[in-house]
């Protein structure tokens, strides 16, 4: 990834769904103006989801994410269904592609009511207008609907061999992904021009070389954004930056594995938080992390623990996943738990035999994706938390790290 581009989990979404040779592949072609996937008349030609980041003007940064046919048959066909599906976890926006000429199948229907289950807005879109006798000038006018839980749905004809209403269809996608949600911020709203914000990130065994992680270059941009001034030190150099400020920091955030250090240095009149938990409000599973937390005080000896990341990094000696947290959940609760770790994208379906998952901050996970492991969770009854607010939590600061936030209720 090069310095100045844009994470795919700070991107929207974008995915092309629907049955084999409804002509998905050549639609995604003809949106990105590239060959992306590969096209054929043969059924079933992409076998498993293919990505490609890029701009889509007025938007911004997006991912285009071809799929395999929703209708794919056999043992090896129910395996690329179920790879479809799952990229539903982190679609921001969906396009469901029909073959005009055969309209909508049981398959696509059942598609359609994933969608409004898990409120995502969509397009459907009837492909191969080219093949149909000559269509009426107002066929090939978007037709707007908004469902009853506010979820907004579009209908389109286009033809991708001729590029009929290609244009139009990528104008529609950003307006509707833009109204489906507003921005949030992650610091934004929390300071003022001209607050100092004082930024802890320890140096250690397990910190990347060279380079600052990704929440942290975050926060820096998101507070020179809105006039705020980051200062940055390790832990060790923390009494110093502090005594060093001629006025109050607006506060302080900190690395989640120093936050017992860092809140014995700082002032109780000075707010603390961290990154992990900044990150946990910014994709939207802050009050559910709050609430999972609390379920540490719940475990017994022997109960199953999930321990997720949303990327996936050589684990290092000190690791915070592998081996930092489990040690503090060992010391805090007295017990022996089953510690199993997960990473990427291989996030189980399956949570029932696990009585806590603790997630990590998800900051290469757009929120869509973010907010789908945490439903997970909840449909299936199983706590689930983040590693900062866990940590807060078993370090008795949870309600002063929150403290900065206004929409948590202490």
């Amino acid at each position: 990834m090069s310095l100045n581009s844009v994470p795919s989990g700070e991107r929207k979404h974008i995915a092309f769904f629907g049955c084999r040779n409804a002509g998905k592949s050549s639609l995604v072609n003809a949106f990105t103006g590239q060959n992306l996937s590969i096209v054929s008349d043969t059924k079933g030609t992409t076998t498993d989801p293919v990505n490609k980041s890029m701009e889509l003007l007025p938007l911004g940064p997006v991912v285009i994410i071809d799929t395999p046919g929703i209708d794919d048959e056999g043992e090896l066909g129910a395996l690329r269904v179920e790879k479809a599906k799952q990229v539903l976890r982190k679609t921001d926006i969906a396009i469901l592609v029909v073959d005009a000429r055969m309209g909508l199948s049981q398959a696509d229907d059942e598609l359609i009511t994933l969608f409004r289950g898990r409120n995502i807005p969509y397009i459907l879109v009837y492909n191969k207008v080219d093949l149909l006798p000559v269509l009426k000038k107002e066929d090939y006018e978007e037709k707007l609907s908004t469902g009853e839980n506010g979820i907004v749905t579009a209908q389109l004809y286009v033809s991708a061999k001729q590029g009929d209403n290609i244009q139009k269809l990528k104008e529609l996608t950003a307006r509707l992904i833009k109204e489906s949600g507003g921005e949030t911020e992650l610091i934004g709203d929390l300071v003022s021009e001209g607050d100092i914000i004082v930024l802890v990130i320890p140096i250690d065994k397990a910190a990347p070389k060279g380079r600052l992680i990704l929440p942290q270059q975050q926060v820096i941009r998101d507070a020179l954004d809105h006039g705020a001034i980051p200062l940055m030190c390790r832990d060790s150099e923390l009494v110093e930056t502090l005594n060093s400020l001629s006025k109050k920091p607006r506060m302080v955030i900190t690395d989640s594995q120093a936050f017992k250090v860092v809140s014995e240095i700082v002032p109780e009149d000075i707010p603390l938080t961290s990154f992990s938990i900044l990150m946990a409000r910014y994709k939207g599973n802050l009050i559910p992390s709050v609430l999972g937390a609390t379920q540490i005080d719940e475990l017994q000896d022997g109960d199953r623990i999930l321990i997720s990341e949303g990327c996936t990094h050589h684990r290092q000696c000190g690791d915070i996943g592998s081996v930092k947290l489990p040690n503090l959940i060992k010391k805090y609760t007295g017990i022996n738990p089953k510690i199993d770790l997960s990473s990427g994208t291989e996030f189980p379906s399956n949570l029932e035999q696990y009585k806590l998952v603790i997630h990590c901050g998800a900051c290469m996970l757009n929120p869509a994706e973010a907010q789908s492991r945490y439903r997970i969770a909840e449909e299936q009854g199983v706590p689930i938390t983040n590693y900062g607010t866990a940590i807060a939590y078993m370090n008795g600061i949870l309600k002063r790290s929150l403290e900065v936030i206004p929409e948590v209720e202490i």
